[in-house]
């Protein structure tokens, strides 16, 4: 068992390397749901939390707790109140919001505090500072509703929080915030959570939720042939907002899409959705390449875009070594410059980093993917998966049905993403003409 585990964990604890590096010094906002904590997943998260913080990245953390206020309500016999998706807070929901923030932010900093030898705490010294760090506004009345306490993040202490995180400790926010004149106010987890993301430019915001996240079918049932979207571009979340009914409650598909949508539009990089029924689940959209969940992502920020004539030269710049060595079929400037339009690129800081081509067979339902590369400084940090994924959206856009790639040395990258092997007589007949037999390439197919 030594031995297994050691070949296991070595290669595995490598592949996460470029990961602690990446995240190291970001700021990630996490949004943890009530619901959450009454599933009884506060300690796991708090350990995985505590490591997170541990390799390097500074923690915001924003408590929800919609199911233990209504708990507290139905203790005193008063109804839970919502409208327009928003909760309506008496008097009585106040009081009972203040009880539940209170006993929550208890629990949560006594989740931090656990060091029993032998378990994930051990060792860890997680500072959990939290306070005033949000002020509020009133929601008012809208179509006829008083919200009457029920409030609106007027503005967030940016400051305050960044000497926070500066000073090694971890930020507790509470869905609460004051006016001015010292009134309390119910806020909701998920704007308090996108508001602070956006403020602090933070790098990640990432929900902990009931839903394990957006589907390739949104509005069909959960099946095999109906996955979770690993990655959704924000021009394609935001088209996909556009056709979901308004969403009221968390399990509604758009609800806390809405929330990452906001966020990118306005400067995060990334936004999640992630299942806290799954143990590990920041560690494993964190650390690991597929991740686990739906990744909102602004590919302004990525350059991932179809390439136009001025990229010719660096894609050249790009392939070229992997052309010498024999893994790519050599191509010349002039017939990248014919067909330009087909490529897709990664480019970071104006050097291009990824690129794909997509050769369409309209007549056989399906295209070519080419000239598959990703630079050697950028590889395992998912530049493939980015590039495959747009590939497969530009072929879905024009009614094929599959994609194929003709490969010598990459054959279980392709395997591992839901490609498999034909004969090369599989091909369509304009490409099987020009197939090379000497070369003896695999031939891989993904049905879309």
């Amino acid at each position: 068992m030594s031995a297994v585990f050691n070949f296991t964990f070595v290669p595995w604890f490598r592949s996460v390397a470029p990961y602690i590096h990446k995240f190291r010094n970001q700021t990630f906002v996490v949004g943890v749901t009530g619901e959450a904590i009454a599933a009884g997943k506060l300690q796991s998260i708090a350990q995985d939390l505590a490591l997170i913080q541990a390799l390097g990245v500074k923690i915001v953390l924003v408590h929800g707790f919609r199911p233990q206020v209504n708990e507290q309500l139905a203790a005193k016999g008063h109804a839970p109140r919502y409208s327009h998706g928003i909760r309506v807070t008496d008097s009585v929901a106040l009081d009972c919001a203040q009880e539940a923030a209170g006993q929550l932010r208890f629990e949560i900093e006594a989740a931090f505090s656990q060091g029993l030898p032998n378990t994930p705490m051990a060792g860890a010294t997680v500072r959990v500072i939290s306070g005033n760090f949000v002020t509020a506004r009133p929601v008012g009345i809208v179509d006829g509703v008083d919200f009457m306490h029920s409030g609106l993040v007027r503005k967030v202490d940016v400051g305050g929080i960044h000497r926070t995180l500066d000073m090694g400790a971890m930020v507790l926010v509470s869905p609460f915030g004051f006016s001015p004149t010292g009134e309390a106010f119910n806020l909701s987890m998920e704007e308090v959570a996108t508001r602070v993301a956006i403020e602090l430019k933070a790098d990640k915001l990432m929900f902990l939720t009931e839903v394990a996240g957006i589907r390739q079918s949104p509005l069909e049932a959960e099946s095999e042939e109906n996955p979770v979207d690993t990655e959704l571009p924000l021009d394609v979340a935001q088209k996909l907002l556009a056709e979901l009914p308004p969403a009221t409650l968390p399990t509604d598909v758009g609800f806390y899409l809405q929330h990452c949508v906001k966020a990118c539009k306005e400067g995060v990089e990334r936004s999640h959705i992630l299942p806290f029924a799954t143990d590990g689940a920041l560690l494993l959209e964190v650390y690991v390449h597929d991740g686990i969940g739906t990744m909102v992502i602004d590919e302004r920020l990525e350059e991932l875009r179809e390439a136009k004539p001025d990229d010719v030269g660096g894609i050249l710049q790009l392939i070229e070594p992997f052309e010498k060595d024999g893994t790519l079929v050599k191509r010349s400037r002039t017939e990248i410059e014919r067909d330009i339009s087909a490529y897709t690129i990664i480019e970071h800081d104006g050097v291009i980093f990824g690129c794909a081509a997509l050769y369409p067979y309209p007549e056989a339902g399906t295209a070519e993917m080419a000239a598959v590369t990703v630079s050697p400084q950028s590889q395992g940090t998912g530049d493939g998966e980015k590039l495959l994924k747009r590939i497969e959206q530009r072929a879905r856009a024009t009614g094929l049905k599959s994609i194929f790639v003709l490969t010598t040395r990459t054959m279980h990258w392709f395997l591992k993403r839901g490609f498999q092997p034909v004969d090369p007589e599989w091909l369509p007949e304009q490409r099987k003409a020009k197939y090379n037999w000497s070369r003896k390439s695999q031939v891989l197919v993904k049905y879309l």
